[in-house]
């Protein structure tokens, strides 16, 4: 193995004790600062005066050698520091020496070094266990760029490729090549369209063996999802390499990590597919019943459901609401005999008799006039049904909507219908006009048509537990109308308050995200719309009473208290730190690294991890960037790795998520790139260092604290407390009851 000489971290902890006295300082040979006027308390006596910003104190060690504390210049050249570093122990060949953290991940920091060359050279060995002693070394430092680039200068990932095209080993060692050729794939420097058929086709078979380590196939179905997102053409090879069936039993292994990547791997193909083959693969997919199986085998299983699962799950649900986008887009062609047709049989549903004909023995235009008459009678604005339905969106879907309905559920249809137009009041609730706008407002709560996000989670269990979930959802949702139509004694003036109020209704019990749709059936009609009414009222009194000049003033005096304690708690948030995920243009990783702020908000401290692992240390994690390094905060658009990326493929969630932060490295100006978890993390993370900056903290987040601190304070000061003591500890817990048998109604518990 090269070798290599140990970094520690830079020294300039203070060391306990009185304070000392104020005055000209200088550095010592420890990093501490010292003042002229006294002497230096330190191990290593003497003071310098304190070095170019540039320079920095680091301890370093090399094997079988006492550690050195040595000055750092990190404006010279990696090659010029390598050679001082060597002439401290009166090495000669500083070229074959190379620095390397001594904690946390080990990363190296140089371009060149012969550790990566006899690595790669472990790899042609003649000895199985030399292979994999080589392997084990060189995947956990694939991650690091700067020896990943140095690997693939000399063929690495052609050693690597050699190895898992012979596959003469179909345990550990193909395991970690994988791993390895994946990690090192992942930084970009190599296209993924540069792999060969023959290499595909060989990661195609580990997917379809079954005799083989169990760690191969999520390894090689994450290889193929990447090379099936960045590539058109490879991608159609693994389409047709790669069974459905065979994606369908790595699905059914009780084992999350394959089934997760099994998911990913299924999604990519669909994403890539034309819309016709799309709705080919799905109707498949759910004759072999993997609508069900997902429901009761993923959905609700008893191990928790993790982040990637979750994602694949809503882009999979985008994908099958994304079939009724060309219906959603097309108008109705009037001169269409089908579609014609289909509107006949949605009037004499509703207003003839089976076995009879409202036209008998009448003439053509006695007949049309009749037509005509029910059709407005069913809630169309036209006589003729077909002007109302050249509107897109939601053209087509609106029809197929209706239709459905009156099929499905005919008593239901013909008790709206029927009801409705034997009225004379004008309190008739319009069933075409109203399945026409409920039509558009479902497309719009449930995004039909538009992009998969790369980092949403957002998806709707019911969806999986319900055949035609969209449409079965249009009918609770046109019964959901004429109740609240009712409810409101609407007339035709009233339609648009009566849509927003069933917009409401709905918005409210999707984001609960009922299980079934019986579940939502009965949650979206407990909100009626006398509760409704009630919710506003609470919110605009709230509103109200918090408008007098009195209280505004007051509200005035308390912000800069409030903003204190929420700058407080951002920091704090900081502190705990949290886990970002590394996402490229390619697709989303499960790359994890973890990022805090340093308990005296002096540092921020990050690293790699893995998926399911506990919080790392602050000693453990391995990179540092000192707050009084950082510059500017950037967000949105203006982030540098959302800008290399290119602003046309990329959805507008990623832009919300992005933030970063601009600091100085030596004489060039650097950035650390973060992609938040959700938008709550993207408040509180860009809150917490506009904070360190000194900057306002100006989210919509702070907004929303600010704004509920201050009504809670508010309320205390006008409760005039002063004769009232307020105790110091919270009450105590009452002891339990002597028993547990409440009554409980399940007939509207969520299962």
């Amino acid at each position: 193995m090269a070798r290599s000489l140990s970094l520690g971290r830079e020294c300039g902890t203070p060391r306990s004790g009185p304070p000392r006295p104020q005055g000209p300082q200088a550095r010592c040979a420890l990093g501490r600062r010292c003042t002229v006027s006294e002497k230096c308390r330190c191990p290593h006596p003497g003071w310098t005066m304190t070095p170019p910003r540039n320079v920095v104190k680091i301890a370093i060690q090399m094997r079988d050698a006492i550690p050195q504390l040595i000055q750092l210049d990190q404006a010279k050249p990696l090659a010029a520091v390598l050679k001082e570093v060597c002439d401290v122990w009166s090495l000669t060949h500083s070229e074959r020496y190379a620095l390397q953290f001594a904690d946390g991940h080990r990363r190296y920091i140089t371009e060149n070094d012969l550790e990566a060359e006899q690595l790669l050279g472990g790899l042609q060995s003649d000895s199985r266990e030399g292979r994999r002693e080589a392997l084990r070394h060189l995947v956990p430092l694939a991650s690091d760029m700067t020896f990943a680039r140095e690997v693939i200068s000399r063929n690495g990932l052609q050693r690597l490729g050699t190895i898992i095209e012979d596959g003469d080993d179909l345990g550990e060692v193909l395991a970690l090549s994988l791993r390895a050729f994946l990690e090192l794939m992942e930084h970009g420097v190599v296209s993924w369209e540069t792999l060969s058929i023959p290499f595909v086709r060989k990661v195609v078979c580990y997917v379809n063996m079954n005799l083989m380590d169990a760690s191969v196939p999520p390894l090689a179905l994450g290889l193929l999802e990447s090379v099936t997102l960045s590539s058109p053409a490879l991608g159609q090879l693994v389409k047709s390499e790669v069974p459905l069936d065979r994606l369908l039993v790595h699905l059914q292994v009780m084992n999350q990590q394959l089934q997760t990547k099994a998911m990913a791997l299924l999604t990519a193909l669909l994403q890539g597919a034309s819309p016709v083959e799309r709705k080919h693969m799905l109707d498949y997919l759910w004759q072999r019943n993997l609508r069900q199986f997902i429901y009761k085998n993923i959905i609700h299983s008893a191990a928790p459901m993790g982040d990637e699962m979750a994602h694949h799950l809503y882009v999979l649900q985008a994908l099958m609401l994304g079939l009724l986008e060309p219906r959603m887009r097309t108008p109705l062609d009037p001169y269409s005999q089908e579609q014609r047709e289909q509107l006949q049989v949605l009037r004499q549903a509703a207003f003839e008799v089976e076995g009879e004909s409202s036209g008998t023995g009448l003439s053509a235009d006695r007949r049309r006039s009749l037509c005509a008459r029910e059709f407005r009678k069913l809630g169309f604005s036209n006589s003729n049904p077909a002007q109302d339905l050249e509107r897109v969106p939601p053209g087509l879907l609106a029809l197929d909507n209706m239709l459905y309905f009156s099929r499905n559920a005919p008593s239901a249809y013909s008790r709206f219908v029927l009801e409705n137009s034997s009225r004379e009041d004008k309190h008739e609730c319009p069933f075409a006009r109203g399945s026409i706008q409920l039509t558009v407002l479902l497309c719009e709560l449930l995004h039909v048509g538009e992009p998969c996000s790369e980092t949403a989670q957002d998806f709707s269990p019911m969806f999986f537990g319900q055949d035609q979930s969209f449409h079965e959802l249009f009918c609770v949702g046109i019964q959901l109308l004429n109740k609240t139509w009712k409810e409101m004694r609407a007339t035709q003036e009233d339609f648009d308050k009566v849509m927003q109020v069933v917009r409401e209704q709905l918005a409210r019990t999707l984001a609960l995200k009922p299980t079934s749709l019986e579940l939502f059936r009965t949650k979206v009609n407990a909100l009626t719309y006398g509760e409704v009414l009630r919710l506003r009222q609470t919110e605009r009194l709230h509103q109200e009473g918090t408008l007098a000049p009195p209280i505004l003033e007051l509200r005035e005096k308390l912000k800069p208290e409030l903003m204190g304690l929420i700058r407080q708690q951002r920091l704090l948030h900081l502190c705990e730190g949290t886990l970002f995920r590394k996402i490229s243009s390619r697709r989303r990783q499960d790359k994890l690294w973890f990022c805090c702020l340093s308990p005296n908000h002096k540092l921020l401290q990050y690293g790699d991890m893995e998926e399911g692992a506990s919080p790392p240390t602050l000693e453990s994690l391995p990179e540092q960037l000192p707050v009084a390094d950082m510059r500017a905060l950037l967000t949105g658009k203006d982030c540098p790795h959302v800008r290399e990326k290119g602003s046309g493929k990329q959805s507008k969630d990623l832009y919300e998520l992005a933030f970063s932060i601009s600091y100085d490295r030596g004489e060039e100006e650097a950035y650390l790139n973060f992609i938040a978890p959700s938008k709550r993390e993207f408040y509180l993370w860009t809150d917490g260092l506009s904070a360190l900056l000194g900057s306002p903290m100006g989210s919509e987040q702070t907004r929303l604290d600010l704004e509920q601190l201050l009504t809670m304070e508010t309320k205390l000061r006008l409760l005039e407390l002063e004769n009232v003591p307020i105790p110091e500890r919270p009450p105590p817990v009452p002891p339990p009851p002597t028993n547990f048998n409440f009554c409980y109604d399940c007939s509207i518990a969520e299962p």
